[in-house]
């Protein structure tokens, strides 16, 4: 089990001080909030109520005036529509939300959708999907979660007599496509005032604002905030500002009312309470995802815009289908990459982790990088063939710039593509191995000793008699949690053994533990290796979350662990 660095983030007494006096709750809670930027009684209102009002006008974002003239010219003249998104969560939710709207307010007949396929097409805008609405007479398209890089393909459209609209989120080269608008929050001049929206959520916007030109009620756009949810879930955006607000609401109406796609995956998973935002990016994420890696992602779409409950679970169950074919690929490769590892000596002691075999599915490449990291935590890149090329993926660890690396072995590649912490790649078959030592030289040239170690970020260390229903109430409201707004970690000191721990199912420990007078119960999954320090009888440091634990229809508190260690270490 890989060893761990422990970080206790710092913590401002006046601040937490100040804000304990306006909200006269825990200090622990306190510091906990000041570290996400909630520093006020209002800023508390805010984070702990979120409300619907607090959305920023969608007239805010740079061209939504030239975006919604334009559809509504196109609606006007009856101009055919063709929605384009790609094949993710983010980029078919996106399409749901859209495709949809304008099929309830518009001609159905002169709306339809485009997926590109993962292995046909790859990536983003193509000229296959162009070629597609100029073959049947669409002239607008409309894309989301792509298209902000995609100038030659759109200038291409446009020499068709195509006009494009852009919605999209991630980051703009300097030259942008010569689209009719283009509405990224990202965008230098755009005066937006939350830069952090998912693709999704930019489409949002644009219904949202549709719907006031059109004088249609919020129900028309509010009605997409499971799909608005699943994306934010899904394509790991900061759960701060608006898409807290938008997270928040979207699990209520996943949880009450959500579309016949998004039920009949509650319904498959089994999980009969509330779902969580953490439900929602590894249960149902991973299924639409599927669509893609394994096949086509039009069926997600699909599902997501079928109404009838019956045919919404005939998709919903070929997405489950997929997904199990995708976990089967995805925990077959890793054994073979890890086995490729352990059976060379030079790949342990390396850098970066570079492995390849032909015959490996494209579609669960960059998830069997991710499982790299996790036994082996450096930069990772897997590599399969398809013809007679050599592609892949790559993941880095957390501080290292990734893209830097992949772009100093440019010589050996056909082409690249990515950002810090993920990237893909093309290769000659030929070049597979001066890629692979390319890589490890810019890697190690580069790679600061530290990030080769992870890294547990501690918001607040805390006594075990602290832990109580009325604190862990206090904690759950903080929910949804995802990246800049993650679930609280704890640290307890001098935490002693009971004797009652346990090893579960040869992989898992069962804790008991106590500090003091108070006994708590607590899970470390897949740290039975650690057991021995248990069996030691000295004091321990623990590292953990909290959660509830559900048996025989009773709940109480219990510690999900992630590190533990012998009180004498010193943290780093």
């Amino acid at each position: 089990m890989l060893q761990k660095r422990w970080n206790i983030l710092p913590i401002d007494e006046q601040k937490v001080e100040e804000l304990h006096q306006s909200l006269s709750i825990s200090r622990t809670i306190c510091n906990i909030l000041i570290q996400r930027s909630v520093d006020s009684y209002n800023a508390a209102k805010k984070y702990f109520r979120p409300k619907l009002s607090d959305l920023h006008s969608p007239w805010l974002m740079k061209d939504m005036d030239k975006a919604v003239k334009r559809i509504l010219t196109a609606i006007d003249n009856k101009e055919k529509i063709l929605v384009f998104g790609d094949y993710d969560v983010d980029g078919t939710s996106s399409v749901a939300c859209m495709y949809s709207f304008l099929k309830k307010n518009y001609n159905s007949e002169l709306v339809d959708f485009y997926i590109p396929h993962r292995y046909r097409e790859g990536y983003g805008i193509s000229r296959m999907g162009i070629d597609f609405a100029n073959q049947n007479n669409f002239s607008l398209i409309i894309s989301l979660d792509c298209g902000i890089k995609a100038t030659d393909l759109i200038a291409y459209a446009k020499s068709l007599g195509l006009d494009f609209i852009v919605c999209d989120h991630h980051l703009p080269d300097l030259v942008l496509p010569p689209a009719v608008a283009i509405l990224n929050p990202k965008q230098s001049d755009c005066p937006y005032p939350y830069k952090e929206l998912c693709g999704c959520g930019v489409g949002f916007k644009l219904i949202t604002a549709l719907c006031e030109k059109l004088s249609l009620d919020e129900t028309n756009y509010l009605c997409f905030l499971d799909l608005v949810a699943t994306a934010i879930a899904a394509d790991i955006v900061p759960l701060t500002g608006e898409n807290r607000v938008l997270a928040w609401y979207g699990l209520i109406k996943i949880n009450n009312d959500p579309c016949a796609g998004i039920k009949a995956l509650v319904q498959l998973s089994g999980i009969k309470n509330n779902f969580s935002i953490q439900n929602v990016a590894f249960i149902i994420a991973p299924r639409v995802n599927a669509a893609g890696r394994m096949d086509d992602a039009r069926k997600a779409v699909l599902m997501f815009v079928e109404e009838d409950p019956i045919e919404a679970l005939k998709y919903a169950e070929i997405l489950h289908s997929d997904n199990s074919d995708r976990k089967e690929a995805e925990n077959s490769i890793t054994q073979e990459a890890l086995a490729l590892i352990e059976g060379n000596e030079m790949m342990i002691t390396r850098n970066s982790t570079v492995v390849f075999k032909s015959h490996w599915h494209k579609g669960v490449v960059g998830i069997v990088a991710s499982r790299l990291i996790e036994k082996y935590y450096r930069p990772t890149v897997v590599l399969t063939q398809s013809g007679n090329v050599v592609s892949g993926s790559a993941r880095s660890v957390t501080g290292f710039n990734l893209y830097e690396a992949v772009h100093a072995c440019k010589d050996h590649l056909l082409g690249y593509g990515g950002h810090f912490a993920a990237a893909g790649m093309t290769m000659l078959p030929g070049n597979v191995l001066a890629f692979s030592t390319s890589f490890e030289k810019a890697v190690s040239s580069t790679i600061e000793p530290h990030m080769l170690v992870p890294i547990i970020n501690i918001d607040a260390e805390i006594e075990f008699k602290h832990i109580r229903s009325g604190f862990y109430n206090i904690i759950s409201q903080m929910e949804p949690f995802g990246p800049e707004n993650t679930r609280p970690v704890f640290i307890s000191r001098n935490v002693h053994e009971t004797g009652y721990s346990k090893i579960a199912k040869e992989l898992h420990i069962r804790f008991v533990l106590k500090q003091d007078n108070c006994v708590l119960t607590g899970i470390g999954f897949n740290m039975a290796e650690k057991f021995h320090l248990l069996q030691m009888n000295n004091p321990l440091d623990i590292v953990f979350t909290i959660d509830e634990n559900e048996w025989n229809g009773e709940k109480q508190l219990q510690l999900k662990m992630l590190d533990i260690r012998l009180s004498t270490t010193i943290l780093s």
